[in-house]
């Protein structure tokens, strides 16, 4: 569904962080790596980064149904 806000082991805000890390690991072109995306990004925790490298953003195929 939608990026979480909040990372759910440590409460930190991820949310703002998805639409640069999806654009920049997804690009066409030159998909950069997506360690190096988080490391520039500031998420420095595990389990930050688990919640942006593990989200599938479902929204596109769930709306229609709605």
């Amino acid at each position: 569904m939608m990026v979480p806000v909040r990372c759910f082991t440590c409460g930190k805000v991820v949310g703002e962080h998805w639409e640069k890390f999806r654009h920049r690991t997804q690009e066409v072109e030159d998909p950069e790596d997506p360690a190096d995306v988080l490391d520039d990004l500031g998420v420095e925790r595990h389990c930050c980064r688990r919640m942006l490298v593990s989200h599938k953003d479902l929204v596109d195929i769930v709306a229609p149904y709605q």
